[in-house]
């Protein structure tokens, strides 16, 4: 019977990647310092470099248009909250 499967942090499935794109080990020597299967740090690698495409291409921009729209939500509430208080 198999037994449970091992869940890796964010942050260490990141540094393993990480390590595999600098090119100073092989990914069998990474998989055999880490404890993981090859094609774990493979897909690994890909979703970091998927994620970073992201985060340079328009994610600042992303974050900033979030940002502006909560800030203006916010000045709205205020203003509703200050004429409800005027009119008490």
């Amino acid at each position: 019977m198999a037994g449970k499967r091992k869940t890796h942090s964010a942050t260490f499935e990141a540094q393993v990647a990480l390590a595999a794109l600098k090119g100073d080990k092989t990914v069998n020597e990474l998989a055999g310092q880490h404890g993981v299967h090859p094609t774990l740090i493979h897909a690994w690698k890909k979703q970091l470099l998927a994620g970073a495409e992201e985060f340079f291409g328009n994610g600042s921009k992303a974050v900033a248009t979030d940002h502006e729209t909560l800030q203006a939500q916010l000045y709205e509430q205020i203003g509703r909250l200050q004429m409800e208080l005027g009119k008490n």
